[in-house]
């Protein structure tokens, strides 16, 4: 032992590298051992809703999957087939899983989709609105929008699990945890922005749209990858270097929030006999009074606002979602044009974190419907959805509730507490 003792004190150098090679390896094994008790306790879960009594007349529950194989750096087929692929199979679905080979695919796969009982978006912020953007395309998008969606984030952005699934630091736990959410049936209506060209055909957004130079600035921040953490105030203040102060001019019309109405059960009641309807509909025709001349409609109270900002943006509500609040809108953001380089570089490392925070001094408005008017020859591009178009005029509206989408049930139970408090 002494002699042992003499060798390893001899070479403090060798040593020094092997018991922190070792120490490495033995809390990769740990950490491998942990995420794999994991997946088999989710597995398990999910074998009890598989091994459900159901009446051998009733169908199996279709599951279409939309993978985006690209989604992590190529990592997300991967990460889908050993925890969320196995769970999906031992709940009892029939899954039919549809890979992506290109961008904007699935919106032409969304197109041609058959009836399906449950849409399941694997991917990130890109597969989300690319998925949503081809759903309410459909000629049927009043059907189709009523089939429940579900989401397994395995993107490199993924701010829709914000709202829907708990904080997880492990992304094993994270993954599965949303995939068991699916199972469990618990859902929340989330508002949609529907955003216009004048020619294009319409995408549609869950998050919202951003305009302007902390957008910019953050899209570039991945070039300073040497820089390490320092990497994203570099990026906005590199940015100040090339333009300063950095100003858009726009022009904006508004309308105001929409008072939301009350939810109808839904209940389906039995068709009445033939006899009946024409009884009904006779008696109706011969009692109802003559039709009176249409009054005029009145116009829409529109606001008007000439724009000079650092940047706009353009928000749903669903990461302050409120199931029993009274009205319907969208935030519109304003940042002030009045900026120092200091308060840029550091509000931009807090919009990295917090994409549509209104800093302080901005103007924030309300709106259920927006025109964005942009003058001629302006560049640049928007970010939909953290995906880049092309600047231009646009009209956003806001669609209230207009999807479901599968959530964890502790998060629903939460938002109704905060709801009622």
């Amino acid at each position: 032992a002494v002699k042992v003792l003499r060798t390893l004190r001899n070479h403090w150098k060798k040593t020094t590298f092997g018991v922190c090679l070792l120490s490495w390896g033995g809390n990769w094994l740990y950490e491998k051992h942990c995420d794999n008790l994991l997946r088999r306790a989710a597995c398990q879960e999910a074998q009890a809703f598989g091994n459900q009594p159901f009446p051998s007349s009733m169908p199996l529950k279709k599951a279409t999957v939309f993978l985006n194989p690209a989604a992590c750096k190529g990592k997300a087929r991967n990460l889908f087939e050993k925890n969320a692929a196995p769970i999906l199979h031992l709940s009892g679905l029939d899954v039919t899983v549809v890979t992506t080979d290109y961008e904007g695919q699935a919106k032409k796969l969304l197109e041609l989709m058959e009836n399906t009982d449950l849409i399941i978006i694997a991917g990130g912020d890109g597969t989300v609105q690319e998925v949503i953007t081809g759903l309410l395309r459909r000629a049927d998008e009043a059907v189709f929008s009523k089939i429940p969606i579900g989401f397994i984030p395995l993107g490199k952005t993924c701010t829709l699990s914000h709202t829907l699934y708990p904080v997880s630091t492990n992304q094993v736990q994270h993954i599965t945890n949303a995939t068991l959410a699916i199972l469990k049936g618990e859902t929340v209506p989330l508002d949609v922005l529907q955003i216009k060209g004048e020619k294009e055909q319409p995408v549609f957004a869950v998050t919202g749209l951003r305009w302007g130079s902390y957008r910019d600035a953050g899209v570039k921040v991945n070039k300073y990858w040497y820089l390490g953490p320092l990497k994203t105030k570099a990026a906005h203040f590199f940015s100040t270097l090339k333009e300063w102060p950095q100003k858009r001019q726009a022009a904006l019309m508004y309308l105001g929030p929409t008072e939301r109405p009350p939810e109808e059960p839904d209940v389906k009641t039995s068709r009445p006999p033939l006899h009946v309807r024409l009884y009904r509909r006779l008696r109706l025709y011969w009692s109802s009074p003559p039709k009176e001349i249409p009054q005029e409609v009145t116009p829409e109270d529109w606001e008007e606002l000439k724009l000079s900002t650092i940047e706009l943006s353009v928000a749903t509500r669903n990461r302050q979602l409120d199931l029993l609040h009274t009205e319907d809108f969208m935030d519109i953001c304003i940042e002030a044009d009045t900026v120092s380089k200091g308060q840029f570089v550091n509000r931009g490392s807090q919009k990295m974190r917090h994409p549509h925070m209104c800093s302080e001094g901005s103007q924030c408005i309300q709106a259920s419907r927006c025109i964005l008017q942009l003058p001629e020859g302006t560049e640049g591009s928007f970010g939909i959805d953290n995906e880049d178009y092309e600047a231009m005029p646009v009209e956003v509206k806001l669609l209230p509730r207009k999807l479901q989408f599968f959530c964890d049930p502790r998060i629903r139970e939460q938002i109704l507490q905060s709801a009622v408090q």
